[in-house]
């Protein structure tokens, strides 16, 4: 059995689980990276970028490892479908660093420029002069005044950013959002937990809580919403505790999904997807 190393963790659960997949279906085989490049005719550094996350695997070599193994590739290629329109999705939101616009610099790095060139004029002047306690004292109420002046500056930038409307607010609520936007955000209030009650009950031959009728959405740790409660509604049904239903998918809800996987048979992976879905509401 290989020893793997971990997944890089900006991974999107989709990629991940075609991957987790096809590691253990080369594990499975015995098959090593040599011999499983010369069965599938893609290099063995192409098949260290595909299982280590780095780079998507296409279609074909998928197809090329599930024949390699005895595997049925329909599934897998049904894997590599949602996978691929994740990995599509994640390229275009994050675009790579040499195409971003370098000319002109950002609000808050002139800011910070003017800052840097305001103390090495009021360093050099000081240094190059004889000091006097009523130039010490100019000098000091001269450097405050900037620093308020930027301040300010900076507080509008942001509540100009945050809000788009400022010219149609009171001053009263630009005061208040640029205070906001200067005092950093709990844990709590960046996620903060929504109770849910599950109203579970069969329609069709399926089971449903009352939350979300989806049967293909992908779920993994991190995420939340009314599917995580709505799954974690079904686990509790199914006699698996995925802790309290607060929509939030965390290590609880992802050690019940692995015991509802590995009583359906399923790929013991944490991640809920269709066919977990279905063992869910059947």
């Amino acid at each position: 059995m290989s020893r793997w190393a971990a997944l890089p963790a900006e991974l999107d659960p989709r990629v991940r689980q075609l991957v987790v997949r096809l590691r253990r279906l080369k594990d499975h085989s015995g098959l090593s990276l040599r011999q499983l490049a010369a069965r599938t005719g893609y290099s063995e550094k192409s098949w260290e970028r595909y299982l280590g996350g780095r780079s998507l695997a296409p279609a074909e070599a998928v197809e090329a490892l599930a024949r390699a193994t005895g595997e049925n590739p329909s599934r897998l290629l049904a894997l590599h479908e949602v996978a691929a329109e994740a990995w599509a999705t994640r390229r275009a939101e994050s675009p790579p660093e040499a195409t971003k616009p370098t000319g002109t610099p950002a609000p808050e790095t002139a800011a910070t420029t003017t800052t840097t060139a305001t103390a090495t004029t009021t360093s050099t002047s000081t240094s190059t002069e004889p000091r006097s306690p009523g130039r010490s004292l100019r000098v000091a109420l001269a450097a405050g005044a900037v620093a308020l002046v930027l301040a300010v500056a900076t507080a509008v930038l942001l509540v100009v950013r945050l809000g788009g409307d400022t010219a149609q607010r009171p001053a009263a609520s630009l005061a208040a959002t640029a205070a906001s936007a200067a005092t950093p955000p709990t844990a709590s209030a960046a996620r903060p937990e929504r109770p849910y009650t599950c109203r579970v009950e069969r329609i069709d031959g399926r089971w449903f809580a009352g939350l979300s009728r989806t049967e293909g959405a992908i779920l993994a740790n991190g995420h939340a919403g009314p599917e995580v409660a709505e799954a974690q509604c079904l686990l509790r049904r199914a006699g698996v505790s995925p802790g309290g239903i607060d929509g939030i998918f965390g290590p609880l809800t992802e050690r019940a999904v692995r015991r509802v996987q590995q009583r359906s048979g399923l790929v013991e992976d944490g991640i809920i997807g269709p066919h977990t879905w279905k063992a869910l509401r059947r």
